[in-house]
């Protein structure tokens, strides 16, 4: 199983390090402020409270020995660019790191982070693109290009099979799952289950969410049948 550090315990590297352990991950978290470590302490594999540009002090807490390295400092861009290089010269194969803009994000990207996201930026955009269209329940762009959409299907879908539908060859994007709920053992509330690469004589229900892949431009066809 891979083991995963997490440098900076702000709302985004503690949620980071929280979720992975919640998962049954090794997670070794890394912070400056003593207070911090210690609240998270009892979540986490390991909460050591230390100075993530110092060298030595990461090596000395075993750092080498994690598969992936999340740096989660933002706002102070001189201590996120250290800690960066500090994981790089310590040999870490995989570097994640938060950017706070775009000249952040390429700095990191040249000294050797493997992976640079920007979390207000791309929450902005999945916002944004939930609220273009009534039907999209949540949107997420792979690249310029292409998306991962969850959306409540058009009308004339329901009671229809996917090969009835066939939004492969209409609209050039593919159902890669479909999420229903379900009423749950006790009954007093419902249970979703999702339907992972579903067949092509499933049957649409209402209630259903599709989770369609493919072109921007083809999911935005798809987004005007409703």
């Amino acid at each position: 199983m891979r083991q995963f550090a997490v440098i900076g315990l702000g709302r985004f590297g503690s949620s980071v390090a929280k979720t992975l352990a919640s998962k049954g991950y090794q997670v070794l978290a890394i912070d400056l402020s003593e207070h911090i470590t210690q609240n998270i302490a009892d979540e986490v594999t390991q909460a050591v409270c230390l100075d993530g540009t110092d060298e030595k002090s990461l090596r000395a807490v075993g750092i080498e020995n994690v598969d992936v390295a999340i740096v989660g400092t933002g706002t102070n861009l001189e201590a996120s660019i250290l800690i960066t290089l500090n994981l790089k010269e310590i040999g870490i194969k995989e570097i994640v790191c938060k950017a706070v803009n775009e000249d952040h994000k390429k700095v990191l990207e040249k000294i050797g982070a493997t992976k640079v996201i920007q979390p207000e930026k791309e929450m902005g955009i999945r916002v944004a693109n939930t609220l273009i269209s009534t039907s999209v329940i949540e949107h997420i762009e792979l690249s310029n290009e292409s998306s991962i959409v969850e959306l409540i299907p058009p009308k004339d879908f329901i009671g229809k099979s996917l090969r009835e539908i066939d939004v492969r060859v209409k609209f050039g994007v593919n159902v890669i799952a479909v999420k229903r709920k379900i009423p749950s053992a006790s009954k007093k509330e419902e249970e979703e289950i999702v339907n992972v690469a579903p067949k092509a004589e499933d049957i649409i229900q209402k209630g259903d969410v599709l989770v369609v892949l493919g072109p921007n431009d083809s999911i935005e066809k798809l987004k005007k049948q409703h």
